[in-house]
C-alpha cells in the first residue's frame, strides 16, 4: 500500500470514527484492533500503559492478528530495563526491529521469537507532551515499505493515544462520581455533631493528650486510643484526622461490634459483582472510601480473629483484595483504632493477635474517665450547655452553686456521653430556668436503672471494713499469720505489716477463732 497523504487521512478518519464513542477498555481496543487489521496485516497488537510514579508498565490490552477482536487482559508488571517499551518510553521515539532473533537477550523478545514473531514496530503514545505508554505492532514476516509504514504508524499512535487518554479520563470520572455518591451516602448516614473547637478541658491529663495528638497528627503512624465507654475516643480520633494533612479526605468510622460477621469482610474490603448471593453490583469497602483519609476502627477488640490477619496485611503492605476478586488493591489511609478493653489481656487470652497489637500500638492514647479528671466537669457542663442552647435556639438553664457541686461530685459512669445527654435534657426541659441541687439528684438517680428500687446501704467506716477483712482472713487460716497458707499471704501483706495492723485494730484470737464470717 502507498501511504500518500490522502490514504493516510482516510484511514485516520476511519480509525477515529471507529473508536470515538468507546468509553471502556474492551470496546475501545476491540474496535481499534479490528480497524487497524483492515489496513495493517499485523500478527500481534499490544498497548501498554506507563505509570511514571512507579516506573511500571501494565498491559492495556493485547490481541492476536488472526482474531483481532480477542482481548487478552494481563496484570500489571514492572517495566524491565531491557524491554522494548522502556526504550520507546525513555526515548519518546519509534523503535523498529526487523529481526528479533538478533536481540534474544533483550527482555520479552525471547518469548516473541518463541511465538514465531520476527519483527516489531513500537511507538510512544504522547498526549500533550505526556507519555501515556506505547503501542506495538509485531509480525511473523517483516513488513514491506517499513519507512513509509513507520511514518504512518507514528500518526496512528498519536490518535490512539488521544482515544486511550479520553477513555481513561472517562473511566476515572465515572469512578470519581461513584466514589462521590458513596461518600455523600456515607456522610449523610454517619453525620455527627463534631467541632474541633469543642475540645474543652482544664485538666493536665487532657492537655497531655492534646499535645500527643498534635505530635502524631501529621504522621501516618497508627494510633490506639483506649478508655472507658463514653470518654470520647471517637472524638479524639476525629480531632487527629482534622488537624492532619488528610483532613480534606474522608474520616470513615467503623463500629466493629455493630457489623454482622456474615457481612464484616464485605463492609471493610468491598466485594465484586456476583461475589455472593445478593451481590448485584460491585461495592466499595470502607478502606477504599478512606483512601487518602482516615479509617477509624471503634471497639477493635471485637474484630474477628480471621479479619485481624487481613487488617495486619493491610498495615504491612498497604493493599487488600475485595471479596470475590484476587487482584490486589493499593490503599493509602491512616488507621486509628479504639477499645474499652485491655488488649494485652485479650492477647494473653488468645482473642487478639499479638503482632496486630504491636502494629496498632505505635502511638497510644489512654483517655481517663471523668471521675479521674473532675476539674474538667464544670467546664464541660458550662460550654456544652452554651452550645446546645445555641443549636436549639433556647435560653441556657442556670445551675445553682450547689447543683454544680453535685454534678462535679458525681462519678459519671457513662462519662462524657452521659454528661452531654444530661445537658441536652436540661436545655430541652428547663431552658432559661434555675437548676437546683435537688433536681440534679433526681435526674442522676433516674439515669441509673433500678437505683430507686434498691434501698441505700449504710456506708461502713474504713477502719471497720479493714478490721472485718483481717478477721475473715484470720478465721480462714485459724490464726496462722505467716507461711504459704498464712493470713499475710492471703491479704497480700508482709507479715510484719499484718502484725502491726492487728495490734492497731486491737484484734484478739477471741474475735475470730470459732466464728464464721460472710
Amino acid at each position: 500500500m502507498r501511504w500518500n497523504a490522502e490514504t493516510r487521512y482516510k484511514i485516520l478518519l476511519e480509525i477515529n470514527n471507529a473508536v470515538i464513542t468507546r468509553t471502556n477498555r474492551e470496546d475501545l481496543f476491540q474496535a481499534l484492533a479490528a480497524e487497524l487489521r483492515r489496513h495493517i496485516r499485523y500478527d500481534r497488537l499490544a498497548i501498554n500503559l506507563y505509570d511514571p510514579r512507579t516506573q511500571s508498565i501494565s498491559y492495556f490490552a493485547a490481541a492476536d492478528g488472526i482474531q483481532p477482536g480477542g482481548v487478552l487482559m494481563r496484570p500489571s508488571r514492572p517495566l524491565a530495563d531491557g524491554a522494548i517499551a522502556r526504550m520507546v518510553i525513555q526515548s519518546r521515539q519509534p523503535t523498529v526491529i526487523d529481526d528479533l532473533r538478533r536481540y534474544r537477550d533483550l527482555s520479552s523478545i525471547g518469548a516473541m521469537v518463541n511465538a514465531g514473531l520476527t519483527a516489531t514496530m513500537a511507538f510512544p503514545m504522547l498526549v500533550r507532551n505526556r507519555i501515556l505508554g506505547s503501542i506495538h505492532f509485531s509480525f511473523r514476516e517483516p513488513p514491506e515499505d517499513v519507512s513509509e509504514l513507520t511514518g504512518f504508524l507514528t500518526e496512528v499512535s498519536r490518535q490512539v493515544a488521544i482515544a486511550v487518554d479520553n477513555m481513561l479520563s472517562y473511566t476515572e470520572l465515572e469512578r470519581l462520581n461513584r466514589s462521590l455518591e458513596r461518600e455523600k451516602e456515607y456522610l449523610l448516614q454517619n453525620s455527627e455533631d463534631y467541632s474541633q473547637e469543642e475540645f474543652f478541658h482544664a485538666s493536665a491529663a487532657m492537655e497531655a493528650i492534646l499535645q500527643t495528638i498534635r505530635q502524631a497528627a501529621d504522621t501516618d503512624a497508627t494510633v490506639l486510643i483506649t478508655g472507658e465507654t463514653g470518654t470520647g475516643k471517637d472524638y479524639l480520633a476525629r480531632c487527629i484526622h482534622n488537624i492532619s494533612s488528610r483532613r480534606h479526605h474522608l474520616f470513615v468510622k467503623t463500629n466493629c461490634p455493630a457489623l454482622a460477621s456474615s457481612i464484616f469482610e464485605s463492609e471493610l474490603f468491598g466485594h465484586a459483582k456476583g461475589a455472593f448471593t445478593g451481590a448485584h453490583e460491585r461495592r466499595l469497602g470502607r478502606f477504599e472510601l478512606a483512601h487518602g483519609g482516615t479509617i477509624f476502627l471503634d471497639e477493635i477488640a471485637e474484630l474477628p480473629i480471621g479479619l485481624q490477619a487481613k487488617l495486619l496485611h493491610i498495615l504491612q503492605d498497604g493493599q487488600f483484595e475485595r471479596v470475590g476478586e484476587s487482584r490486589p488493591i493499593q490503599i493509602d489511609c491512616r488507621v486509628i483504632a479504639a477499645t474499652n478493653k485491655d488488649l494485652r489481656a485479650c492477647v494473653r487470652a488468645g482473642s487478639f493477635r499479638e503482632d496486630l497489637y504491636y502494629r496498632l500500638n505505635i502511638v497510644s492514647i489512654h483517655v481517663p474517665p471523668l471521675r479521674e479528671r473532675r476539674e474538667d466537669i464544670g467546664l464541660l457542663i458550662k460550654e456544652l450547655t452554651r452550645i446546645q442552647a445555641r443549636r436549639m435556639n433556647r435560653p441556657e438553664p442556670v445551675y445553682s452553686p450547689r447543683a454544680m457541686e453535685r454534678l462535679i461530685a458525681y462519678d459519671w459512669p457513662g462519662n462524657v456521653r452521659e454528661l452531654k445527654n444530661l445537658v441536652k435534657r436540661l436545655v430541652i426541659l428547663r431552658a432559661g430556668e434555675r437548676i437546683r441541687a435537688e433536681e440534679i439528684a433526681q435526674l442522676l438517680e433516674a439515669s441509673q436503672p433500678g437505683l430507686r428500687r434498691q434501698p441505700a446501704e449504710p456506708v461502713v467506716r474504713l477502719r471497720d471494713a479493714e478490721r472485718e477483712h483481717i478477721l475473715r482472713a484470720l478465721a480462714r487460716t485459724r490464726g496462722v499469720l505467716g507461711g504459704e497458707k498464712g493470713a499475710a499471704r492471703l491479704l497480700g501483706l508482709p507479715r510484719s505489716t499484718l502484725q502491726y495492723r492487728i495490734r492497731k485494730l486491737r484484734i484478739t484470737p477471741e474475735d475470730y477463732l470459732g466464728k464464721a464470717f460472710p
